[in-house]
Parts: C-alpha cells; sequence; structure tokens
C-alpha cells in the first residue's frame, strides 16, 4: 500500500479509521487519571498500588512494542488492527468489572497491549498513503485526532463517575471499539501475502526482562524501602542484565534482529528517539497526579477536575493546527524549541501551586503545557521518519512509540515514587516544629494541648507535605525541560526523505 495506490476518497476514509482507533488509545491512556481516587476507595488499594492501574497500562504498551513489525509482517496491517481492536474492546468490559486491584491491573495490560498496536500502525499508515510532502500534515491532522483524548477523556470519566458509577469509564468503549471495527474493516484493504521475517525472541526476552524489572524497581521500591530491600536488588539486576543482554544482541546480530539496525544509523531517528523519551515524561507524568492533588487537597468534585483539564488538550488542539500551518515555512527545530521553552514554563508556574490558589494557575499552566508538547510532538516525530526508509517504518514507528511509553511509564513510576518519599520528609520535618509554644501554631488558633487541636493540626500537615512533595516534582518535570533543549542542537534539517 502506497500513496499512488490510493484514491483521494479512500485516503480520507483511511485517515478517519485510524485517527479513531488513536483516539481510543488515546482516551484510554488518560481518562483513567481523574477516577484514581474512586478505583483507589474501591479496591481498597495502597496509594503506592493505585499508580499501577497507569503503569500497567504503559508497561503493556511497552512489552508489545517491539513485537508489532513482526506481527504486521506475519498477519498483515488488516488482521493485525481487526484482531487488537476486538481485543481492546473486551479488555474494557473486563476492567469495568474488576473487582480488585490486581484484576484491574492484569486486565489494564491487556488493554494496554492491544492500545499499543494502533498508535505506531497509525503513524506508518498515514505515512505510506500520503506523499512524502505531505507527511508533515498529515501527522499534524493525526496529532488533532490523538489529542482529542486528553480533552475528552477527563471531562467524561468525570461526568460518568458522578452520574453513573466510574466503572463506565471503561465501559463506553464498547461503542467505540464497534465503530472502529467495522471502520478499520471497511478501510484498509486487504493486503498481499507477505513472508514473515523470523522473530528474535531471544532479544524480545531480554528486552521485555529489563524493561519488566526497571518498572517494578519503580512501582514498588516506596514501598520496600528501596535498596534496603531484597527484592529491589533482584529486580535492579534483572533490569540490568535484561538491557546489557540486548544491546550486546542488537550490536551482534547482522540479521534478524528485534529492530533494523539500519534505524539506528540515522542520526535524526537516534535523536528524536531520545527526546521522545523525555516528552514520555513530562507528558504523563504531571497530568498523572494533577487529579489527585486537585480532588485530594483542593476539594475539586470529580467533574470539575476533568473541566479544568480541558486547556491542556485545547492547547494540545491548538498547537497541532498550528503545526500542519507552520511546518514546511518554520524550521521544525525552531518549533520543537518553542515546544520545550513553554512546556518548562507550564511547570515553573505549576511548582507554584498553593492549597490557597484558585483554579486560575490550573487553567494557564495547564493551557501551556497541552500548547508546548504538542508543538514538540509532530515536527519531533516528522524529523524522526523524515530520512527513515518506507520498508523501515513500521519498525522504526514501534520503536519510536516504545521509547515515548518507557518514558511515560517511568515518569508516571518516578513522581508517583517522590511523592511518597517527598511527603514523609516534609511530614517529619513539620511535626519536629510541633510545640505548644510555636509562635506559628499559636497565630494560627490551633492548640496542641487539646485532642481537637492535635488532629486539626495534623490534617493540615499531612496536606501541607503532599502539596510540598508535589510542588517538588513540578520542579524537577521543570528542570527536565532544560536538560532537553540542547539536544535539539544535534537535529539535522532534513534534505530528503530516502527513497527505499
Amino acid at each position: 500500500m502506497n500513496a499512488e495506490e490510493i484514491t483521494p476518497a479512500q485516503r480520507t476514509l483511511i485517515t478517519a479509521a485510524v485517527i479513531l482507533a488513536t483516539i481510543l488509545s488515546s482516551i484510554a491512556s488518560t481518562i483513567a487519571n481523574v477516577i484514581l481516587p474512586q478505583i483507589r476507595a474501591s479496591t481498597a488499594a495502597a496509594q503506592d498500588q493505585v499508580s499501577w492501574v497507569l503503569t500497567s497500562y504503559l508497561l503493556a504498551g511497552v512489552l508489545v512494542t517491539p513485537a508489532i513489525g513482526w506481527l504486521e509482517s506475519r498477519f498483515g496491517r488488516r488482521n493485525l488492527m481487526l484482531a487488537t481492536i476486538v481485543g481492546f474492546g473486551v479488555a474494557s468490559m473486563l476492567c469495568g468489572i474488576a473487582s480488585n486491584i490486581f484484576a484491574m491491573v492484569a486486565f489494564r495490560v491487556l488493554q494496554g497491549g492491544c492500545g499499543a498496536i494502533f498508535i505506531p500502525m497509525a503513524q506508518a499508515i498515514l505515512l505510506d498513503i500520503n506523499p512524502p510532502h505531505k507527511h508533515g500534515q498529515a501527522m499534524s491532522i493525526w496529532g488533532m485526532g490523538a489529542v482529542l483524548g486528553p480533552i475528552i477523556g477527563p471531562v467524561l470519566g468525570g461526568w460518568l463517575t458522578d452520574n453513573l458509577n466510574w466503572r463506565w469509564v471503561f465501559f463506553m468503549n464498547l461503542p467505540l471499539v464497534v465503530v472502529a471495527f467495522f471502520m478499520i474493516g471497511a478501510a484498509l484493504p486487504a493486503e498481499r501475502s507477505k513472508v514473515a521475517r523470523k522473530f528474535d525472541i531471544f532479544g524480545y526476552v531480554a528486552l521485555a526482562l529489563g524493561l519488566a524489572g526497571l518498572q517494578a524497581l519503580l512501582d514498588r521500591g516506596p514501598g520496600q524501602e528501596w535498596f534496603a530491600s531484597t527484592e529491589i536488588w533482584i529486580e535492579l539486576s534483572v533490569c540490568l542484565l535484561g538491557l546489557w543482554v540486548f544491546v550486546a544482541h542488537l550490536a551482534t546480530t547482522a540479521h534478524g534482529a528485534l529492530f533494523d539496525r539500519r534505524i539506528l544509523s540515522d542520526r535524526n531517528f537516534i535523536v528524536s528517539s531520545m527526546m521522545i523519551i523525555f516528552v514520555g515524561i513530562l507528558l504523563f507524568a504531571g497530568a498523572a497526579v494533577l487529579p489527585t492533588l486537585l480532588q485530594s487537597l483542593l476539594g475539586y468534585p470529580v467533574l470539575h477536575t476533568g473541566i479544568v483539564q480541558i486547556p491542556r488538550g485545547v492547547g494540545s488542539f491548538l498547537a497541532m493546527f498550528l503545526v500542519g500551518r507552520l511546518m514546511g515555512r518554520i524550521d521544525s527545530r525552531i518549533i520543537v524549541l518553542l515546544g520545550v521553552g513553554l512546556t518548562g514554563w507550564s511547570y515553573f508556574e505549576m511548582s507554584h501551586f498553593s492549597l490557597q490558589m484558585d483554579e486560575r494557575l490550573v487553567l494557564f499552566a495547564g493551557f501551556l503545557q497541552g500548547l508546548g508538547v504538542g508543538l514538540v510532538f509532530v515536527p519531533l516525530s516528522a524529523l524522526a521518519f523524515a530520512t527513515i526508509a518506507p520498508t523501515l517504518r513500521t519498525e522504526a514507528a514501534s520503536l519510536f512509540t516504545l521509547l515515548r511509553n518507557v518514558g511515560s511509564s517511568v515518569g508516571i513510576s518516578m513522581v508517583g515514587a517522590l511523592q511518597i518519599y517527598n511527603s514523609k520528609i516534609v511530614q517529619s520535618r513539620l511535626l519536629e516544629q510541633a510545640t505548644p509554644d510555636n509562635q506559628n501554631i499559636v497565630a494560627a488558633g490551633v492548640d496542641l494541648t487539646t485532642v481537637q487541636g492535635l488532629a486539626s493540626f495534623a490534617r493540615g500537615v499531612v496536606r501541607q507535605a503532599a502539596m510540598v512533595a508535589y510542588i517538588d516534582s513540578f520542579h524537577l518535570l521543570y528542570w527536565l525541560c532544560i536538560l532537553m533543549a540542547p539536544l535539539i542542537l544535534l537535529l539535522r534539517k532534513p534534505k530528503a526523505p530516502a527513497d527505499a
């Protein structure tokens, strides 16, 4: 399937079909953020366990993504998309009926594994059905569809939770799955049979063990007191050994490796891949903890929590609209730099959150963040794939998505771990000041000599410590933006796309 074989009408239908699949994936990855407190209450999950609802989805995507190139050559794009859409629907239904946190995590793994197919396949399909000079526009249109998830997801999740039940957040995927199934079936043409290349089982297992060890280390660390635990040392060993074996295997295998080594010889792809890890962290880490901050510390209802996150999605949507018109006229590297700057500005604003603030700062920072990430994502993707041979696009898109998911999963776990760790430290320091003669406590009208005064003071300490921990996390993400910016200097402006 290539641009010359596709009619304009067929191109439009295919574009609509793959964008719908992308919307399903983006909604699933963001809609659960706003209902984490409700899931925690219903499943009796601990604070460090409830984040698994998010990270399990992303980790499943990380583990499935390396196999996408082989799956496509073995089953064909059309069959692969149809099968995973059905699997996504089944997993969504099972998530809705899950009775405990472990069942929920297991079903989210299935949902994430199926959803992981959609984004790299959509990118590869759109690049194939559009001529090279329209790749930037195609990615922009796809990006506008992708950011509908962050716009729709939180609001829809809040409304369903307030008016029905948090389980309907998963049930509502089912009608969309049915529509996507028939659209994909009608839009994508049946492909000629291919000779499937041999699957690199050894490389895949090594990579999967390395990434699973890393995720387990980050998820379990806070509850196991980190390196005081034998379990954490085992997970670290599995992570390092798996990744080392994978890199050595990839470097010494001339043919049949999990990823074609020709991809790794492209300078723009390598630099863009490094940057997309940062983008994954910046895109998901802040968004994952913000709903809990708004609900638990500021007392926002679930629906209102979703509403105040709309500007973030609107900013991303506006960025996609602008990028489609700016690319080709302005150097893509300048657009990426502008996006990184706006994202850093947003996290700088978020580092000034307080328990007394109103929602204006949340709205402004969210809009800046959505605009910034949107200005980074599309031009960075275009730069990454500009000189990749068409025959390698599916593998390249899979690797690119894999690294973004790794960044997202690591970012969520990292911020979650820091939240627990920093909260304990700040609580300890505040409690050290809890003496009846402390003038600040006296001025606040708190009497530590009574049970009611002690209880009131304890609640205040917990809230203040949590807010300080959130602020520290946002400040860290601000510095990550600064560390990411110099990588832009290593990108080259592509002269022309590869021919083969």
